[in-house]
């Protein structure tokens, strides 16, 4: 099915796929913006807290960000996964550096601090530490992190840390829980979804990497992808998809407004 799909088209590889190198990302506004926020919160080492809907593109710009990094003056830890707890945070940070957590949790977060504070002193790299599906956090785990951001009497920060996530992060952090991180906070993006005419492009732009420069999507169905995907990316990667898929069904060379319509009837419904 993909190879008569892909010979359909002409195309060299399936387009909106995931795997994307960040030289060949789409630059539309707002992952420009995201990009140009986060590199600025990381060399001010500072808190930087970046939400948006499910699949507008918030980790990919960080991950854009990140591929830019100079490996020998930072130190990526990048932690997925939230339901790893207080202590999981401890000892993620403490395994990129290659210690051994202590098994004693009145000495864990000295460790760390000593781990992360040594990584900038001494071997002159900034820690970079990452924590993506942000609104899953815990208060106790959000606290951690604005601890291990304040050790020198909230003169300096050992570390940038970028906290991701839906726009449920922002209204937690906004709790009176929280406000110490809240007032701590540099940095605040919340990542809209494209323009129509950044969606018409993002969807062009996929299809010329894989060997398609030319129009396939007509106007209409353009304007349809962008109205049920709101602009965003991952919605539009899905649609587009399966737009080309309900047009080769039906024997077309172009996607139209009807094939679209069955699109969203699939993916949405």
């Amino acid at each position: 099915m993909i190879e008569k799909l892909q010979a359909h088209y002409g195309f060299s590889r399936m387009p909106f796929g995931r795997d994307l190198a960040p030289g060949k990302l789409h630059r539309h506004a707002s992952h420009n913006e995201a990009v140009a926020r986060i590199a600025w919160c990381i060399s001010e080492r500072a808190i930087g807290v970046v939400t948006g809907e499910v699949g507008a593109g918030k980790t990919v710009s960080v991950r854009t960000v990140l591929a830019s990094l100079d490996p020998s003056k930072h130190t990526v830890i990048y932690l997925p996964n939230p339901l790893i707890g207080v202590r999981g945070i401890h000892e993620e940070i403490l395994n990129t550096f290659g210690q051994t957590p202590s098994h004693l949790g009145s000495r864990l977060f000295g460790q760390t601090s000593k781990a992360l504070l040594a990584e900038r002193e001494e071997r002159g790299r900034t820690p970079v530490l990452v924590l993506d599906e942000g609104h899953l956090l815990t208060y106790e785990q959000l606290e951690t992190v604005r601890m291990l951001t304040n050790t020198s009497m909230d003169q300096d920060s050992p570390l940038a840390c970028l906290l991701v996530g839906q726009p449920t992060l922002r209204r937690t952090m906004k709790l009176a829980v929280l406000a110490a991180l809240e007032q701590r906070t540099a940095l605040r993006y919340t990542m809209p979804g494209m323009t129509s005419t950044e969606t018409a492009s993002y969807v062009n732009h996929h299809l010329n990497l894989v060997g398609r420069p030319d129009q396939i999507f007509t106007e209409d169905a353009l304007n349809l992808i962008h109205m049920t995907s709101r602009g965003y990316p991952r919605a539009v990667n899905n649609l587009a998809l399966q737009a080309l898929v309900a047009a080769f069904a039906a024997g077309k060379n172009l996607v139209d407004e009807a094939a679209t319509r069955s699109a969203v009837s699939e993916v949405v419904d």
